[in-house]
């Protein structure tokens, strides 16, 4: 009988419908925070339908936010210059985002004016500032223009609960804290800033190493007249650059030359290794050279004092025999006489 395959073995491709009932209902969709576009400014439709949308009577007390017991989303405020975008700024957006499990974090740029005034000038335009927090991923929404103090009408305006902003007092026409009111109404929340960096920090930065950047942009195409540089200068700067390129052409040199030397001393070593081996191989108590002298020197030695005959062996008889005395000579007519004297021993017997 044959054996029915298992369920498991499915030939088909397994779909959703096939799987079980617990697998369905493990199964939970991940949703990560994530923005494909910008931020809208607070004047774009998007904006406004969400603050529209925002049911403003309701009223969260610090703690209840801080618990999750809101009933919709927190609008939390941030505000600043925001000049020359860098990860401190990003680190305290990211704080304000996160006070709170459900924030909609709008963000405040001041404009130019403003700014020059209050805080003095600025690297970036007030566009090129208010571009670079909207590309921020923590931020939801910005506002333009933004007041330096804030009122009542502003925080009606924009439907805001807290504002979020470092505790440092910021002094103002009137005041010596412009958010003293709002933390006397439990409507502040606290971001630390990031030590060690800032934007005075980078301009500061930029001020020291002047001739390095004027030559740096010299090097890449930019005029004199754009740089603010008298002719002298600019030709001073070059003539930097062109003892920059030679110190590294002759570092590069002199770098290449070291690699060389080291390849050359190693393989000096290893080669050196191998002439011992070869010479103690040829010269060497047990080198060829020994051998062949030994060999060559035996060989003379028989030449010069060659071994004596070896001597015949012979049996005892033929010892005792040469012990005997040697017969005695025959007469040249001896085989006559035998002759004759034969046939006389004949007739006696």
């Amino acid at each position: 009988m044959p054996h029915s395959p298992l369920p498991c073995h499915r030939s088909d491709p397994l779909s959703i419908e096939h799987l079980p009932k617990v697998a369905l209902d493990a199964y939970i969709p991940v949703t990560l925070h994530s923005h494909s576009k910008p931020a809208p400014f607070s004047d774009e439709p998007e904006a406004v339908l969400e603050r529209d949308q925002c049911d403003y009577s309701q009223r969260f007390t610090f703690k209840a936010a801080k618990a999750g017991r809101s009933t919709r989303r927190i609008r939390v405020y941030a505000d600043g210059i925001y000049d020359l975008f860098h990860q401190g700024h990003a680190r305290q957006l990211m704080q304000a985002k996160n006070i709170f499990p459900n924030v909609y974090l709008i963000v405040g740029v001041c404009n130019d004016e403003l700014t020059h005034t209050k805080k003095g000038r600025t690297v970036m335009t007030g566009d090129e500032r208010y571009e670079a927090v909207r590309h921020c991923r923590y931020v939801d929404e910005v506002v333009r223009d933004a007041p330096w103090e804030l009122d009542d009408d502003f925080l009606s305006k924009h439907k805001i609960d807290f504002v979020a902003h470092d505790d440092v007092p910021y002094e103002g026409d009137n005041a010596d804290d412009i958010y003293a009111f709002l933390k006397e109404r439990g409507m502040f929340a606290t971001t630390e800033r990031t030590e060690g960096v800032s934007t005075s920090d980078l301009v500061a930065r930029i001020v020291r190493d002047y001739d390095i950047y004027v030559r740096r942009n010299l090097a890449r195409g930019y005029s004199a007249k754009e740089l603010n540089v008298s002719f002298l200068s600019e030709k001073k700067f070059r003539l930097q650059n062109k003892m920059e390129e030679l110190k590294d052409k002759s570092k590069k040199v002199m770098e290449n030359i070291g690699e060389k030397r080291v390849d050359m001393i190693q393989k000096w070593e290893e080669k050196s290794r191998d002439y011992i081996n070869a010479f103690l191989l040829l010269f060497g108590r047990d080198g060829r050279l020994s051998h062949i002298w030994s060999e060559s020197k035996g060989r003379l030695m028989q030449a010069f004092s060659p071994p004596s005959s070896p001597r015949r062996e012979s049996s005892p008889s033929s010892s005792e025999d040469s012990t005997s005395p040697p017969p005695c000579k025959s007469g040249r007519y001896a085989d006559d006489d035998s002759d004759d004297e034969t046939p006389i021993r004949a007739a006696k017997k």
